[in-house]
């Protein structure tokens, strides 16, 4: 991986590379699983543990906010991964409409077993785990037709809530008028010019967030429900929805 004084240095790199990131992501790829065997209390199984997809897109995340300022990287990425992955958990248990008593609640680790005193085991709800997993797959195979990726939608996202907005703008618009969702479903490609001049929002912004708005889109028209929610938590601040 590399010696810490050469970390922040790949970093600053990385941020304006998509395929140092990637080189980043793939070298830093035992911390990441390590970080996601702490949260998990074993070591996650690929392609079949959704959490290990989750802390790969928030490290990649972290990449591309981090900034000197913030101390120094790895922690910062281990903070990064930690919450997203608790943000999913809560996600996960407020759609399969269960409580669970081991679920963290803060980055100390607590958890609502902790504060209730109970030694309860966690309660699971298989059938909606793979419901879960199932909508991921889906989603990721709905994506590579357009020749998108997880790791392309967390490049792509916008960082100033100005171009949140103006996402929030594009995608309302594109639902007003299906004409346009057809022919990006035709074409597979974000028809900019239509949406330009519907929306309202310069055609640099959808250029610049193409693959972002496309994942947006392929998400809000196809029933999406679980990844719809993981999108506004990425990218929207608070969780507020893009409407």
């Amino acid at each position: 991986m590399g010696r810490p004084s050469d970390i922040g240095r790949r970093v600053r790199a990385a941020q304006g590379n998509a395929r140092k990131a990637d080189d980043l992501v793939r070298d830093y790829l035992p911390f990441i699983k390590a970080e996601t065997a702490k949260f998990l209390s074993r070591p996650p199984i690929e392609g079949r543990d959704d959490e290990l997809s989750i802390a790969l897109f928030a490290f990649h995340e972290a990449i591309m906010s981090y900034d000197g300022k913030r101390g120094a990287f790895i922690p910062f990425a281990a903070r990064a991964i930690r919450n997203r992955l608790i943000d999913f958990t809560r996600r996960e248990a407020r759609h399969a409409h269960t409580v669970s008593l081991d679920q963290p609640l803060d980055e100390e680790g607590g958890t609502l077993g902790d504060n209730i005193g109970t030694e309860t085991a966690e309660l699971h709800d298989l059938g909606d785990r793979e419901a879960t997993r199932q909508e991921i797959a889906s989603y990721a195979a709905a994506l590579s037709e357009y020749g998108i990726a997880f790791v392309d939608v967390a490049e792509s996202c916008p960082k100033q809530e100005r171009t949140l907005d103006a996402c929030r703008r594009v995608l309302a618009c594109a639902r007003e008028n299906p004409e346009l969702l057809d022919k990006l479903e035709s074409s597979k490609k974000l028809p900019m010019a239509a949406l330009a001049k519907k929306s309202g929002i310069d055609r640099k912004t959808l250029e610049r967030h193409r693959r972002y708005l496309v994942a947006l889109l392929v998400a809000y028209t196809n029933g999406f429900e679980i990844i719809r929610g993981h999108l506004r938590a990425v990218a929207v601040p608070g969780g507020r929805s893009a409407q």
